[in-house]
């Protein structure tokens, strides 16, 4: 049975394992801030996001269309302004499915499941090639501009999946596809070909990165 989850639907696609920072000013998802700081203990401070597939984040009928598959978020992070808003940050937990959206109360409020991954072993060849892949597409941006990445790669076959999709420089559709994946070799399999499709725009337009092209941009709420 669904769960009810309070909702933050946004212009971005969230994945597993991700900090995000939002600035909250809207008065719904203002008070649904106050709703999460009521809650006594921080690990049950969570809330749920989905894409807005069209639409936009402010407004009363900003959002007209919602991805349905999306991600279960912790709030972990907490800063009040004198102007009532908030700065937060939020860590991405675990996929869900929105089945319904209720706004008529005080912030939307989602009926949502589970959307865990399927479980099986990652063959080591996708491995390596989606960690090859992003060693090239990595060595070819720092070309021209900073690395995108600090560090080494997980070794885990799905935190390696969502860290490289968190990272992809890719437009809305594509990140919401790999979302929805059904696990992490499939994830990786899409991933080793997008990223290839990067590397291949960035040959053709070597002054112009194919991230600058394809990363969609952060919203307000």
């Amino acid at each position: 049975m669904p769960d009810t989850l309070p909702m933050f639907p946004l212009n971005a696609v969230l994945f597993p394992g991700l900090s995000v920072p939002l600035h909250v000013f809207e008065d719904r998802y203002r008070a649904l801030v106050h709703h999460l700081l009521r809650v006594d203990d921080p690990a049950e401070r969570v809330f749920g996001s989905v894409g807005i597939r069209e639409g936009y984040e402010v407004g009363d009928h900003g959002a007209q269309s919602l991805y349905r598959v999306g991600c279960r978020l912790q709030l972990t992070d907490v800063e009040s302004n004198p102007d009532g808003t908030f700065d937060v940050v939020a860590v991405g937990m675990e996929r869900i499915e929105l089945h319904r959206l209720e706004t008529g109360g005080a912030f939307p409020v989602g009926h949502v499941v589970d959307r865990p991954d399927a479980t099986q072993a990652v063959p080591d060849e996708v491995l390596e090639r989606a960690r090859a892949a992003f060693v090239a597409y990595r060595a070819a941006l720092t070309e021209l501009r900073s690395d995108p990445y600090e560090g080494t790669l997980p070794r885990d076959p799905t935190y390696l999946s969502w860290t490289l999709a968190a990272l992809a420089p890719l437009p809305m559709s594509e990140r919401q596809s790999l979302l929805e994946a059904e696990d992490a070799t499939d994830r990786l399999v899409l991933l080793t070909d997008l990223l290839r499709t990067e590397l291949r725009a960035m040959n053709v337009i070597p002054s112009l990165p194919a991230t600058e092209v394809a990363r969609t941009r952060w919203s307000p709420n």
